[in-house]
This record gives C-alpha cells, sequence and structure tokens, in this order.
C-alpha cells in the first residue's frame, strides 16, 4: 500500500504561515470568524506539502488573517471566535441527540503524523463549552499506531498536529458523548483496517490524493460491512480526490454557512467556492447514484460548513497558538462522521441511505466552486449537486434511514381528483404563476416533496414576496430556503406555510383550469387538501 500511495499524484497549493482568530466578546453562542468579508480573509493550508513525495495531504484550511489566542490569554467568559458546539448542533438539528446519543459509539480519525499535545488540547476545547471531559483515563480518549499499539507513533508534524486537533474537535462539537479513537498511521489506507479492528464503526479521513488508475485497487481497505466511512471531498474547487472517490466512502462536500434570521431554519448555506466536486476518471458508479452527468463515481454525497470565512473555532498548540478559526472539507468530515454516529450505523451502504432520504436534508441551492458541464457538478442547484451533494444534516432523519424518502409525482385536488397543482406553460421563469389544471402527467406537474418544500422543473413553490395576507398568490421561484417557500404538510391533507400560518388554497374550490393558487386562513375545505405523491 505504501508504494501505490507513492504513485499517486497530488496537485497542491502551497501557502506560507498559519495563525488564527482572536476571541470574541462573551455570549451565548460562539462568534462568528473575523473578518468575514470575502475580500478579508486569507489562509494557508495547515499541510502545505506533503510528508513524503507522493503521499496525501490534509485539507485544513487556517485563517492567516488574524492571531491565534492561548488559552491562558483568553479573557474570562470570551468566547473563541469561529463557530462551536452549540452552533453547529442548532444549525444542524442535533442539539437533542448530541445531548442523549452516541455514548457507546466509537468515532475514529485517521492522522499521518503525531501530536503529543493532542489529548491535552482537546481537554482545554471541552472545558471551554462545557463538554464531559474526554480523557485516556476514562476510557472516552484512545491514541494508538498503525498496529493498534499505544507509543511507537509516527514523527510528529506540526500542519497534521493541526488536522488532528480539529479532527476530535469537530467530533466532539457533534458527538460529544462518542468515544474518540486517533489512530497515527504512516499508511492511512490501513490505518481503516486498523481502527475497524479496535471496534469503531464511524471513520473520518480528512485527507486525499489524486483521482488515479490505483484507487480501485485501495477500495477494499474502506469497505467493511457495518462501518461508516467518510472522507473530505477536497479543497481546490472542482476536481476530485481518493478517498472520497471511493464507492464504500461518504464523500463529504462543503458549505458556507451563515445564521439567518430570514429563514425558517435560522441558517443559510451556499456552495463553499473550495469544495471539492466532480467525476472520477477511475471510479465505477455505485448502485445507488443516479445523476445523469458522470458515468462514473460522482463527488460528493453530503456536506456541511467548510469555508474558512464562516470556519470553526479549533484548539491547538502544537502547530497554533491556541485557539484559531480554520475551515477546509477537514472540517465536514469528522462533522459527517459524527452525525452518523449519533444516528448509529445504518443497516446498509451509509450512502445508499442518504439517497433514500435525501428529503430529510438541508437541500443548497446556490454557489459553486468553478467552471464545468454539466453544471449541477459544480454549481448548487435544487436536488443532487457536486460541491454538496445531497445537502447538510437536518437532524438525524437521513442518516439513520428514519426520515422521509423523496416523492415525485402528482399532487391532486380535494375539490377534484382529476385536477392537479400545474406549473403554468411549463416555465421555469420566477414568478410564474401557480395553477390548477387537468392532470396531464407533464414535467410541469410532476412535483418533488422534499423536505418542507414542494420542487418542479428545478425550482420552488413560493409564497409571493413573502406575503402573509389572505389572497396572496403562490408561484414559482429559485429555491432559496426562505420562509415563503416552507410547506408543512398537516393531518387534514393541507399545505401549512408557518410564516404566514396560512394555507396553500384554490380560490372559491373552482375547478376552472388556470386559476391561480393562493394562501388563505386554514378552514379545512376541500379547496385547501392536497394529496401528495
Amino acid at each position: 500500500m505504501v508504494k501505490r500511495i507513492l504513485q499517486w499524484t497530488l496537485a497542491l497549493t502551497a501557502a506560507a504561515g498559519i495563525a488564527a482568530v482572536s476571541p470574541a466578546a462573551a455570549q451565548a453562542s460562539s462568534a462568528a470568524p473575523a473578518g468575514g468579508s470575502k475580500g478579508s480573509v486569507t489562509t494557508a493550508h495547515a499541510c502545505a506539502k506533503p510528508l513524503h513525495p507522493g503521499s496525501p495531504v490534509c485539507y485544513a484550511l487556517v485563517r492567516t488573517d488574524v492571531s491565534a489566542v492561548h488559552a491562558n490569554a483568553l479573557a474570562p467568559d470570551a468566547t473563541p471566535s469561529g463557530y462551536g458546539p452549540s452552533d453547529l448542533q442548532r444549525a444542524y438539528n442535533l442539539a437533542s441527540a448530541a445531548a442523549s446519543n452516541g455514548g457507546s459509539a466509537t468515532v475514529a480519525v485517521a492522522e499521518l503524523a503525531d501530536d503529543p499535545n493532542l489529548e491535552s488540547d482537546l481537554g482545554t476545547y471541552r472545558a471551554q463549552y462545557g463538554l464531559p471531559a474526554c480523557t485516556t483515563a476514562n476510557g472516552c480518549f484512545r491514541k494508538v499506531n498503525q498496529s493498534g499499539q499505544q507509543g511507537n507513533y509516527p514523527p510528529g508534524d506540526t500542519g497534521w498536529g493541526t488536522e488532528a486537533s480539529l479532527d476530535v474537535d469537530m467530533v466532539s462539537a457533534v458527538c460529544p458523548q462518542c468515544h474518540i479513537l486517533v489512530v497515527e498511521a504512516g499508511d492511512l489506507n490501513a490505518a481503516q483496517n486498523t481502527a475497524v479492528s479496535l471496534g469503531a464503526h464511524f471513520i473520518s479521513n480528512s485527507w486525499g490524493t489524486g483521482d488515479g488508475s490505483f484507487d480501485a485497487g485501495a477500495d477494499a481497505d474502506f469497505n467493511h460491512a457495518g462501518v461508516v466511512d467518510v472522507a473530505s471531498s477536497g479543497d481546490s474547487g472542482y476536481g476530485v480526490s481518493f478517498p472520497a472517490t471511493s464507492q464504500y466512502v461518504v464523500a463529504a462536500g462543503g458549505t458556507s454557512l451563515r445564521s439567518d434570521s430570514g429563514t425558517a431554519r435560522g441558517w443559510s448555506e451556499t456552495v463553499w467556492s473550495g469544495a471539492g466536486a466532480g467525476c472520477s476518471s477511475w471510479e465505477a458508479k455505485p448502485s445507488w447514484q443516479h445523476d445523469s452527468g458522470c458515468g462514473n463515481r460522482t463527488v460528493a454525497d453530503v456536506s456541511a460548513v467548510a469555508d474558512p470565512g464562516t470556519g470553526v473555532a479549533v484548539y491547538d498548540t502544537y502547530g497554533q497558538g491556541g485557539w484559531f478559526v480554520v475551515g477546509g472539507t477537514s472540517v465536514s468530515s469528522p462533522i459527517i462522521a459524527s452525525v452518523f454516529a449519533l444516528a448509529g450505523a445504518p443497516s446498509g451502504a451509509a450512502a445508499s441511505t442518504l439517497y433514500a432520504h435525501s428529503s430529510s436534508l438541508n437541500d443548497v441551492t446556490s454557489g459553486s466552486d468553478g467552471s464545468c458541464s454539466p453544471s449541477y457538478l459544480c454549481t448548487g442547484t435544487a436536488g443532487y449537486d457536486g460541491p454538496t451533494g445531497l445537502g447538510t444534516p437536518n437532524g438525524l432523519g437521513a442518516f439513520n434511514g428514519s426520515g422521509s424518502a423523496t416523492h415525485t409525482g402528482q399532487v391532486t385536488s380535494g375539490v377534484d381528483s382529476s385536477l392537479c397543482l400545474d406549473d403554468s406553460s411549463s416555465s421555469t421563469a420566477n414568478f410564474n404563476p401557480i395553477q390548477i389544471w387537468g392532470c396531464n402527467g407533464t414535467g410541469a406537474q410532476a412535483w418533488t416533496v422534499s423536505g418542507n418544500t414542494l420542487q418542479v422543473l428545478g425550482k420552488c413553490l413560493d409564497v409571493n414576496a413573502a406575503g402573509t395576507a389572505d389572497g396572496t398568490t403562490v408561484d414559482l421561484y429559485d429555491c432559496n430556503g426562505t420562509v415563503a417557500q416552507v410547506w408543512q404538510p398537516q393531518a387534514n391533507g393541507s399545505l401549512l406555510n408557518p410564516n404566514s400560518g396560512k394555507c396553500l388554497d384554490d380560490p372559491n374550490s373552482s375547478t376552472t383550469w388556470g386559476t391561480q393558487l393562493q394562501i388563505w386562513d386554514c378552514n379545512n375545505t376541500g379547496a385547501q387538501h392536497w394529496a401528495l405523491p
């Protein structure tokens, strides 16, 4: 395997200098990263070059436009900059699960070099956020070498030390009850087998190497029944890397995550421009992946925050000076592995479970990581896209198979079952009227129920201008995650828009083809009953 790794080629962007951000004023949740405007954010690769020719690199990007702060220098009651555990748990609807789940799960992280300060730095991170201690002494933390033994670790490296701190901090943030296994190995493929032999059912790989012909031969190291293996998609924008391309791995892409009071969720996400994505030249397409623009394996499958400009707080004293802000898909991989740990190992292939329950994810529909054809491979769009895959976590439903599966078909009227919800003239123009029309099986009536949205022809059912008055019309608009596009199915068959407190309504119970629909006070009449696919 070492020979095989040495044959892989890498494309790296080296950058000099590593730093971090100072703490923000005390508040209930962590401060957003400083210097958040696009022009002010500068970064450096934690792993600026391979440790050895052809060896993998980590995908951590450290903010260099701000300075690191040691724990001793942090003002009393101050909160480190960058998103912390409560932010991530709220953003991804995980707070309840994080408080009670994961106690029997072990999440493993694979590292290429030793970090001698890792356990003590982890203790500082967890103490800062009030998380339970995770130590060797209490059995929560374990660090081993490639052979599964304590001691005789590979040589230390500050870049990989930064990566290791990021990995264990993100596991702690998302799954505070989980046990953590750190495998420090000269062969990261072999590290997968070591982790499994020691009881880990969830493995995060925040590293990668080029997409090459030797990848298929390494797949076996990631193929373990009942084990969820997650890998970062990369930090160089459009393009793919191994092991994210493996059919046995859940490929984790990246987003920009921002608090947003204008959305029902309270957060919004767009494609992070650095997220790796695209079509493998070598890996065959798995049976559960059905996008039409790539004949081989497509990356990614799912995603989480990765933009350094909206990065996370990490504590490290081996490669850094204490608290700093970091991004890259090295953030998203341990987050996704930890969500799986909260959910419990799915009965089938982990990625397959995600694809069967994609409506239980937050769909990311805007942003790009480059230029490509077809465009969905590098551009956020409704449904599947390369940079963010199927979307980001929204609770555990998509990860344990309990969530609602995505369904597509006609939405029929409670006034007359021969009438259907219809996109007028099959137009994809914004503000195009949504009407009732005779059911005809065309694409204008092929609605996809995805989460709490209804989508047709790549756009969403929308309350015009997010109106709240009786009689406000509904139309077609770019999917944007706003309150105007939330439709909650009710037990009586109505579709409630919670922002307005009103229901989707056929005016005067009309049976006239072409009648534009509206919102109206919920009244449990046939005019507000809709049979979903």
